[in-house]
């Protein structure tokens, strides 16, 4: 979203419910740096086409998901089975775009009997209320509908409070770039179903499952969170700048042709070339050569061994593994196995907090579905219903065969139930003494009684 426009948003909001945006100033411009950083937005003495932003975010995504896996255990229906599949489709989206604003918001929408989620992007919602850990207490947010000619603006502003989610919505009628009248709901057809007020008993929080980057603020020091890339957006600039500078070199380091002044002459459109007729016999004399041709050296290796060394500062800020963003095999000063060692369980970690940060927005979106459902008779399901398990598969600290091969051995000792081994290997639960016979009866093959002699 554009600088205008966002501040459009907020004092549309300003003007609809009499609340500010929360966010201070310099949040506000942290965040349009980050977009532009990811968007690759021209700025002056900066080359934007390396995208190192977009580089780093879509690494991290793809390495997140690699081997993502997820089911609903217990009594899960189709409304939650559904929705599980519409959270899964948005995943990377709303993970991408969490990694680029440090937030990202997860919206549930009644779609036939099941829920889809609309991923909504940070600089698309306007926080006007947190609690002393940064959750969201009161957020805005605006659509942009038209009819024909005539532009409209549908604001909401979702509350929550001790009796549930309260949801305040208002049509406006745009006057130019100004905050027209409020018109009713029913204008438009898209919003005839909506009321100015309703309240969602039993439905948690602003009924949005969050995404937040599990960074400490470096910005203003406040619970908003940041970028994934937050850390390195000096180093990025400092990228773009090289970038350019090394295309600065390469144009001033091609060929040039150095002519006396009269030998030029316009041509119709004004450009100044040598005419053809001066191309003709010339002797091999030196001397009496009209033309002269001159190539600078190149200084690329300078700019390139500055480049590789942003780059691994960018790795050693971001917890990245060394080489994800720089050349591994450029000169370098000697590196041991422990610090190739060290860079790999940085990089592991980090995605590790990444999973962790999508798992527990999975869990509060199904925890909604659940709660949604209820309220709008879509779901007859207990509230525990449907226990989600995710599968991250393995990992640089962890070897998944390896721990498996550790409870066969385990079991063949008698030191170690073979339900208990079976339940850890598939994410299963195994508390109670029905969870453990569940597990007998699926997966351990019944003894056939030996026939006497």
């Amino acid at each position: 979203m554009a600088a205008g426009k966002e501040k459009s948003l907020q004092t549309y909001l300003e003007q609809a419910f009499g609340k500010s945006d929360v966010t201070s100033a310099k949040m506000r411009s942290a965040l349009r740096e980050w977009l532009d950083l990811y968007y690759g937005a021209p700025r002056p003495g900066e080359d934007p086409a390396p995208r190192l932003a977009a580089l780093i975010v879509g690494k991290l995504c793809r390495t997140v998901f690699a081997e993502y896996d997820t089911r609903l255990d217990g009594q899960a229906d189709t409304l939650l089975r559904g929705s599980l599949d519409a959270l899964n489709a948005v995943r990377k989206t709303a993970l991408q775009y969490a990694l680029i604003g440090g937030e990202c918001l997860l919206k549930p929408v009644l779609c036939g009997k099941t829920l889809d989620f609309v991923p909504i992007r940070r600089d698309c919602y306007t926080p006007l209320a947190r609690d002393a850990h940064g959750r969201l207490l009161a957020v805005g947010t605006m659509e942009c509908h038209s009819r024909g000619a005539t532009r409209y603006a549908l604001l909401e502003r979702r509350v929550a409070g001790a009796d549930g989610l309260t949801i305040e919505t208002r049509l406006f009628e745009l006057n130019g770039q100004a905050l027209g009248r409020c018109v009713p709901l029913s204008t438009l057809e898209a919003c005839a179903d909506l009321v100015p007020q309703l309240l969602l008993p039993g439905v948690p929080g602003v009924g949005l499952a969050v995404l937040r980057t599990p960074l400490a603020n470096c910005v203003d020091g406040s619970t908003d969170a940041v970028s994934i890339y937050a850390p390195a957006v000096g180093l990025l600039h400092a990228l773009a700048r090289c970038e350019q500078q090394l295309n600065t070199e390469f144009a001033n380091g091609a060929s040039r042709v150095f002519a006396s002044e009269d030998l030029l002459r316009p041509d119709a459109r004004g450009n100044r070339a040598l005419r053809d007729d001066l191309f003709v016999g010339l002797p091999d004399d030196p001397a009496n050569v009209g033309v002269t041709v001159y190539s600078p050296a190149l200084r690329e290796q300078s700019y390139l061994a500055r480049k590789q060394d942003l780059l691994r500062g960018c790795e050693s800020l971001l917890g990245l593994r060394r080489g994800i963003l720089s050349e591994t095999e450029a000169e370098a000063e000697p590196r041991t196995a422990t610090e190739i060692a060290a860079t790999a369980v940085d990089y592991d970690l980090t995605i590790r907090d990444l999973q962790a940060m999508w798992e527990n927005a999975a869990r509060e979106a199904m925890t909604l579905c659940g709660a949604l459902g209820t309220l709008y008779g879509l779901t007859q399901a207990p509230a525990d219903a449907g226990a989600l398990s995710i599968d991250w598969g393995d990992g640089v600290l962890y070897d998944r065969s390896r721990v498996w091969a550790e409870q066969r051995e385990l079991v063949a000792d008698g030191l170690l139930r073979p339900e208990l081994a079976l339940a850890w290997y598939y994410g299963l639960p195994h508390e109670t003494d029905a969870d453990l016979r569940c597990i007998r009866e699926h997966f351990m093959p019944k003894e056939e009684p030996h026939a006497g002699t």
